[in-house]
């Protein structure tokens, strides 16, 4: 065991990485040769033990617990481990697997203390607390465990923030988003945190890993800094590799860290709260007198930044107020838990609530309070008429999504809080990354994950069913409030609040998240759409006007985004299919938005829900598993359509800025261009450009967009100067097309057919060539995002389609008369939508195989 670990270890080190956390494997193994260890090994095999086993419920960790319980109990023995310095590592281990040995301890006299020292200072208990509260009736120990809690000493024995910080600043100019702190190409190392640090800023700042490592080894403390930091993907494996670069070790956790500071002009809200669950120290502020390899003072005390003349070159506001206890607390999500801990112990003994910790500052509601649509939302989903902005609320989580790129990592965040069972009454697991071209980490995914989600009643999908949203889209509830761990989970019924992996495990797992009311932007669409123009036109249409109100600007440098950290509430287009009204909030996501919501029609609604039960139906029957999570739900959506009734804005409630649309003012189609989803111009301006790709998918698609496309193409050949890629978001999308015939013609023109899925918007599975000019129905086209170099248009399927006929973007007149011409007649033909209810090849559709 010792040498093919060393093997392993020396491995790494090649790399400049330390050897993964052990196996339950390799922690069977150890634990043998603990019992009887060999000569001069006696500190290596302890500090394998100690440091090198993932806590919570890692399969290693429950090993690791099982065999410390047993030196606590007397049934095996090892001469470097008593019973005592057992109880003591089994503190370590955060939660799960060792808290029953730590229970039982409390009732032994010479382990007693210990016990109740170690137990003090854990707080994902969860259910064992009510134990522990039972047995502090009768057993001192214990009681001193409950006022431990009751007293908060496990926050209060953890350092303060400090007064100030000296840090060497590490600066990159301009916008740094999620794909330049974590590649797709490199999405398959996610999990293994040191691996896939490895790759930050390859492309954006390459070397920059090397050069923070020497600092630090000059004995400097980084910072990261940037004007604008971590728009894009909500990827915690963004910020989990600046914490392995700047960040702390932390004790008996392996290859993670905390602590790192992160500041920025603008820091994207999802990238915010997931240093904020990090335990890192993330902060706002001015940042253009800050430099590459300056060394600053920040002062947390006062709010300023000196350089080493002593001159103040910025200042700052900490918020939220609730940040330096997180800080100290290791993280947003570890100071919740330990806080609810705390006053479940205080209510057991009578006590009133603590005052140890920082209390959030809520606006307090005037006469007539007015609230939003996504204020009432959240204020149901947290039991009250509304929330206000500025609100720090746990609204309950309905809806929870995890795709396969964070899905691992959200799995490892899951074992080290010790969850067993969702709370959240629907966790779905999505493949749609990583289905079509799986490296052999996926194809171990695949096989993996979905019993790991199942056993906890979650409901994993299978690799090939499709994109995460357009699956989880068909298992919400009206009005309720969910989060998803990729950007766009942005509900077109309902509010989602996307989220990194951390906060996707914590909302999972305890049925809550915690969340910082945002602002809201209204964008009110009224007149009615000119022949061709489609929703994707009415998508780029809210920066264009948003930049025509100087409300948005493009270059990065002191950007203006209204958008950004607030909801994009959007009404004036109630009819849309459900379907359709995805494009609009899935768009929330590149303006930087924190959530998006739309007004729509109770009938729009009751008729996806009835083509949703029937497809929920039809999962339990093929044997989707948790088949009671999918009943329960099942059952949610029926009775909310016994009386159908949909959340609406009080007339009175306020914005932080109204955007109105005049559908009839879009004349031609609106683009986004190279390489920013903010940088949207008309056709005419960029009409003629050469296009050697189009890619037709993404969740930003549904059938109509296939069908149309197929329209515009049918009696047309294959056109040798581009290539042409075709992936339908389902594989109820995919079947239904190719049994309509829609193949014959994707073929005809000579489209690549890929796996239902995300293919090349994401850009971690396909890829075009370096440098192309490419045309994508897909959500962003940062930087290197698709292709190495390649400059990519954002726009609708319909425009696509022309493109790839034409080899350029066409001209609006050539465009506007193809449309006219093939889809305008079959409009109601093209448009229509999968409703399973009323499908009558229902099964040929939904269990084709063929595809």
């Amino acid at each position: 065991m010792i040498e093919a670990y060393l093997k392993l270890e020396e491995e790494r080190k090649a790399q400049g990485i330390p050897a993964l956390p052990l196996n339950p494997e390799q922690t069977a193994g150890l634990c043998d040769l603990l019992q009887s260890p060999p000569a001069g090994k006696e500190d290596f095999l302890m500090n394998l033990l100690t440091e090198r086993v993932s806590p919570g419920v890692d399969p290693a960790a429950e090993v690791k617990a099982a065999f410390l319980a047993e030196i606590a109990a007397g049934t095996k023995s090892s001469p470097l481990i008593n019973k005592v310095k057992a109880v003591q590592i089994l503190g370590t281990m955060i939660g799960g697997y060792n808290v029953q040995p730590l229970i039982s301890a409390l009732g032994v006299e010479e382990l007693a203390d210990t016990a109740a020292a170690a137990l003090s200072e854990m707080t994902y208990v969860y259910d064992a607390a009510e134990q522990v509260i039972e047995l502090a009736k009768s057993n001192a120990a214990a009681k001193k465990v409950v006022e431990s809690w009751a007293n908060a000493e496990w926050f209060t024995s953890k350092p303060q923030m400090a007064e100030t910080y000296t840090v060497k600043v590490f600066k990159v100019e301009g916008e740094i988003n999620t794909d330049d702190f974590s590649p797709a190409g490199d999405a398959w190392s996610r999990p293994d945190i040191p691996l896939h640090a490895l790759a930050m800023g390859k492309t954006r700042f390459p070397g920059g890993i090397q050069e923070i490592a020497k600092w630090r080894e000059e004995g400097h403390r980084v910072a990261f800094v940037g004007d604008v930091v971590g728009t894009g993907s909500s990827r915690k494996s963004a910020c989990n590799s600046v914490l392995w670069c700047i960040g702390d070790d932390i004790p008996a956790v392996p290859n993670k860290r905390r602590g790192g500071i992160i500041i920025g002009g603008v820091i994207a809200p999802i990238f915010f709260n997931t240093a904020q669950d990090s335990g890192a120290l993330p902060l706002k502020m001015d940042v253009t007198k800050m430099n590459m390899g300056d060394v600053i003072t920040i002062n947390t005390a006062k709010g300023e930044v000196t350089n080493e003349a002593g001159e103040v070159i910025s200042t700052f506001e900490i918020k939220p107020v609730t940040v330096p206890d997180e800080f100290r607390a290791g993280g947003r999500i570890p100071l919740i838990i330990g806080r609810s801990l705390t006053d479940q112990a205080r209510e057991a003994l009578g006590m009133s609530a603590s005052e140890i910790f920082v209390p959030a500052e809520n606006p307090t509601p005037k006469a007539n309070q007015g609230y939003t649509q996504a204020q009432k939302m959240v204020g149901r989903a947290c039991g009250v008429e509304g929330v206000l902005p500025g609100s720090a609320c746990e609204p309950l989580m309905t809806t929870v999504g995890s795709q396969d790129t964070t899905g691992p990592m959200t799995a490892d965040e899951i074992k080290e809080l010790a969850c067993l069972k969702f709370k959240s009454p629907m966790f779905m697991q999505s493949f749609c990354h990583t289905a079509a071209y799986p490296k052999p980490a996926d194809v171990l995914m695949h096989n993996t994950l979905p019993k790991f989600i199942s056993d906890r009643a979650g409901v994993p999908l299978n690799p090939g069913d499709g994109v995460i949203h357009s699956w989880l889209n068909r298992l919400l509830v009206p009005d309720t409030v969910g989060t998803g761990g990729d950007s766009h989970t942005r509900f077109p019924i309902g509010i989602s609040f996307p989220a990194g992996s951390g906060l996707i495990a914590f909302a999972g797992a305890l049925g809550f998240m915690p969340l910082d009311m945002p602002e809201s932007v209204l964008v009110r669409f009224k007149g009615e759409f000119n022949e061709g123009i489609t929703l994707r036109d009415a998508v780029n249409a809210i920066p264009l006007w948003a930049i025509k109100q100087g409300l948005m600007t493009v270059p990065k440098k002191n950007k203006i985004n209204i958008f950004n950290g607030k909801i994009l509430e959007m009404e004036g287009l109630p009819n849309l299919s459900v379907e359709q009204a995805f494009e609009l909030t899935d768009a929330a996501a590149e303006r930087s938005a924190a959530a998006g919501c739309i007004k729509l029609s109770e009938e729009s609604v009751c008729t996806y829900l009835r083509s949703n039960v029937a497809l929920m139906e039809k999962m339990i029957a093929d044997g989707y598993q948790d088949a009671q999570t999918l009943r329960n739900r099942i059952d949610a959506v029926n009775e909310w359509m016994k009386d159908p009734k949909l959340i609406e804005a009080d007339a009175n409630a306020e914005y932080a800025a109204v955007i109105e649309i005049d559908l009839a003012e879009i004349t031609e189609p609106i683009l986004a261009c190279p390489n920013d989803p903010d940088d949207v111009k008309v056709l005419s301006e960029i009409q003629g450009t050469e296009i050697k790709d189009i890619f037709i998918g993404s969740c930003m698609t549904n059938i109509g967009h296939f069908r149309a496309a197929a329209k515009i193409w049918e009696g047309h050949k294959f056109n040798p100067n581009d290539r042409i890629w075709i992936c339908p978001p389902t594989r109820m999308d995919q079947s239904k097309l190719k049994s309509e015939s829609y193949f014959a013609i994707f073929n005809q023109v000579g489209a690549r057919i890929e796996t239902p899925g995300c293919s090349l918007c994401m850009g971690n599975q396909a890829r075009v060539p370096d440098g192309v000019n490419m045309y994508s129905t897909s959500t962003r086209n940062f930087d290197d995002r698709i292709g190495n170099g390649a400059q990519v248009y954002l726009g609708s399927a319909e425009l696509g389609a022309v493109t790839a006929l034409k080899g350029q973007l066409p001209t609006p007149a050539e465009y506007l008369a193809t449309y006219k011409e093939k889809i305008a007649p079959v409009k109601d033909e093209v448009y229509d939508y999968l409703q399973f209810d009323d499908l009558g090849d229902f099964d040929a559709v939904y269990k084709r195989c063929d595809i």
